[in-house]
């Protein structure tokens, strides 16, 4: 019961940090809609990283690694 209590306090303090930035908090994002934003951002940094290269030089390591 008092770690609902806590847990209740601690949400209604969030809100209301949250409400004085003019910012409501949404709640849980369904999991396609976060990979939806995200992979955008990810293709972006493995062209600009140059991604690719890595994956290749990692797999030969792999491979020499194992005797192949």
């Amino acid at each position: 019961m008092a770690d609902t209590a806590a847990r209740s306090i601690s949400r209604t303090r969030a809100g209301e940090v949250f409400s004085s930035f003019g910012v409501r908090p949404s709640g849980r994002r369904h999991p396609l809609a976060a990979a939806a934003m995200v992979l955008p951002l990810a293709a972006v940094l493995f062209v600009v990283f140059g991604g690719w290269d890595q994956v290749v030089a990692q797999a030969s390591s792999v491979g020499v690694m194992l005797g192949r």
